[in-house]
């Protein structure tokens, strides 16, 4: 094939309901929101913004429900994503819903459903052919069949010599499994995508700690590490020290949801074109910020 290999994320898709509520929530009684009902999923997202912002080909290996299959693959079709989706005889498709307040900052109740039952039966080692990268959603580790599958991708790839990424995806369910575990399972990969919090919490430091000191540390144990700060930028580590920090494009924030997923994204896309990791992390952050100034986490 010509131009930049493949780009194959194996994650989560998900129906988000994003309820943006500009006053506090009042308990007992209502409160006025404006609510969406939305395709999203951390890993399902990253696919979209990469195929939007890079030329690469980006394919999709994900579980959704029976009920909304169609809804989703076509969302994805159209987003020009190649999706591969497992279609789940026992669960819906998973369900997130992002409560969103007046300052875009999101709290999640989240509903896995479907999402994080990918076993190893729905691996296939042709869905690396032609690829020259592979991302795994950090959700697939919070469960042990998807983690196991997520295992098994990881080493195919490495034993192709292709180039593996990983965003931890949350802290609070980092905490739940435990920052070791994780780190353990995610051995060999390439590229490490934390936010500030996941950070801290993989690197094992106190919350006071600064994102520059968590980053330096772990990257002592994967090779490229970017950390990303919201509205702060990123920060990227190599071999124990900063080596680039990358500053946030000025936007007004509407819906914090994504933004994560945007810039993983949009900094995957330029890696497979040649960029170098500050190149890339200027790139992750324009998707970031395009991604905040609407509801939902895609583009």
């Amino acid at each position: 094939m010509t131009g930049p290999g493949a780009l194959l994320v194996i994650g989560d898709v998900v129906t988000d309901v994003v309820a943006i509520h500009p006053e506090p929530l009042a308990p007992a009684t209502d409160t006025a929101a404006r609510i969406r009902t939305l395709p999203g999923g951390a890993g399902a997202n990253a696919a979209c913004w990469a195929a939007r912002t890079g030329t690469a080909e980006v394919r999709l290996l994900a579980r959704v429900g029976a009920e909304s299959a169609r809804w989703h693959e076509r969302a994805l079709v159209d987003a020009g994503v190649r999706p591969r989706l497992v279609v789940d005889a026992q669960e819906p498709t998973g369900t997130v819903v992002a409560l969103v307040g007046k300052d875009a900052e999101r709290t999640f109740l989240t509903d896995s459903g479907a999402s994080l039952r990918l076993c190893p039966a729905d691996w296939a080692p042709s869905l690396l052919d032609g690829a020259a990268h592979l991302h795994l959603s950090g959700y697939l580790f919070f469960a042990d069949s998807s983690r196991e599958l997520a295992v098994i991708a990881l080493r195919a790839a490495r034993a192709r010599g292709v180039q593996v990424s990983v965003d931890p995806a949350s802290a609070g369910f980092l905490a739940a499994l435990g920052p070791q575990r994780f780190l353990d399972a995610v051995a060999g990969v390439d590229v490490l995508l934390p936010n500030e919090d996941e950070a801290r919490l993989l690197a094992g430091l106190p919350e006071p700690a600064g994102a520059a000191r968590a980053a330096a540390e772990l990257s002592r144990r994967v090779p490229l590490v970017v950390v990303t700060r919201g509205a702060a930028g990123a920060l990227i580590a190599e071999r124990g020290r900063i080596t680039a920090e990358v500053e946030a494009e000025p936007v007004e924030a509407v819906d914090s949801t994504g933004a994560g997923d945007a810039f993983t994204g949009g900094f995957l896309a330029a890696r497979l074109e040649g960029a170098d990791p500050a190149e890339a992390a200027r790139a992750g952050c324009l998707a970031a910020a395009l991604a905040v100034t609407r509801p939902g986490g895609r583009p």
